[in-house]
């Protein structure tokens, strides 16, 4: 048997796997999601959740996956399962809870259906499913334009600094891209962890600060989302370090901090900025307009190869 850090499954066995489910289950190869997380962190969760049928190649790297699934809500879904890596018509049906205590010990082919979802992008997830820490979390119509403004490609890198909640949605849109995760405060960083987890995100990398030696193992960023603090200008300073093009988005709530983040921008020769403020009100219970925290977004681009 060939170990986790080697190629489990050739095409061909996936493609013939493909063919074995897609004639059992009477459905077109197209419409099935193939997963291959053998050797590697993928996010299964994200996937399983916003795809009706999801096809999931593991093997012993990935020996708690059952248990996941079930922790993660799914363990009344219908599974089917295949063992080996050449294709066959030995596979088992079960619900998920039914092997939730069984270790994944060889190649295995895992077939979920989830009919009820809806496959598409979904951005602003609403702030009860995040864990109840010491964050405050943005409102999720808010979270929502930042998810349009960052524009997340599926294997984008983008560092996210103070923003656990644009961490997650982040990285189940830039599924096979990384996450940057930057967040100094204890507290909020085990909120951020526990986020990370409950989600099933593994394309998060979470570091306490911006550095040169922190960043230096980690993929380049192609934009940082930041929201402002103290430590703004030396973090840009640094990242500009790392990728002398970046792209950046800054939030804040203070509209002093608007003229500063401009201030900013022009002395590293950050150009393109705009400024966008959000607002947004909500009923409540006695149908009375409620205004939401309107923060402001300062976005622009460096371009100091350009000028060289």
């Amino acid at each position: 048997m060939e170990s986790s850090g080697m190629k489990v499954y050739h095409t061909n066995e996936m493609l013939a796997w493909v063919g074995n489910f897609s004639d059992r289950m009477g459905v077109s190869p197209e419409k099935i999601k193939m997963l291959n997380i053998c050797g590697k962190n993928k996010n299964v969760l994200p996937t399983i959740e916003t795809h009706k049928r999801v096809m999931i190649f593991a093997d012993e790297s990935q020996p708690d996956l059952f248990y996941e699934l079930w922790e993660g809500g799914y363990g009344d879904y219908d599974m089917w399962i295949g063992k080996g890596t050449s294709a066959n018509d030995e596979v088992e049906t079960c619900k998920v809870k039914e092997f939730m205590d069984k270790k994944i010990t060889e190649p295995i082919v895992i077939f979920i259906i989830n009919e009820n979802t809806r496959e598409a992008s979904r951005f602003g997830i609403k702030n009860e499913f995040f864990s109840k820490g010491s964050v405050n979390y943005v409102g999720h119509e808010i979270r929502a334009v930042i998810m349009n403004m960052l524009s997340c490609d599926v294997g984008d890198t983008i560092c996210i600094v103070s923003g656990e909640s644009i961490v997650i949605e982040a990285a189940i849109e830039a599924s096979e891209g990384t996450i940057i995760a930057v967040e100094p405060d204890a507290r909020d960083m085990r909120s951020l962890q526990d986020n990370v987890s409950k989600f099933g995100v593994h394309n998060v990398e979470i570091i306490p600060n911006i550095t040169e030696e922190n960043m230096q193992n980690l993929p380049v960023p192609r934009l940082a989302f930041i929201v402002a603090s103290k430590r703004l200008e030396n973090e840009i300073q640094t990242l500009l370090k790392v990728n002398p093009q970046m792209q950046f988005i800054i939030y804040t709530l203070e509209l002093d901090m608007v003229v500063s983040i401009k201030n900013i921008f022009a002395k590293y020769d950050i150009e393109d900025t705009e400024v966008l403020q959000i607002a947004v009100s909500k009923s409540d219970k006695r149908s009375i307009m409620v205004s939401q925290p309107s923060p402001w977004m300062i976005s622009g681009t460096a371009r100091q190869d350009e000028k060289k």
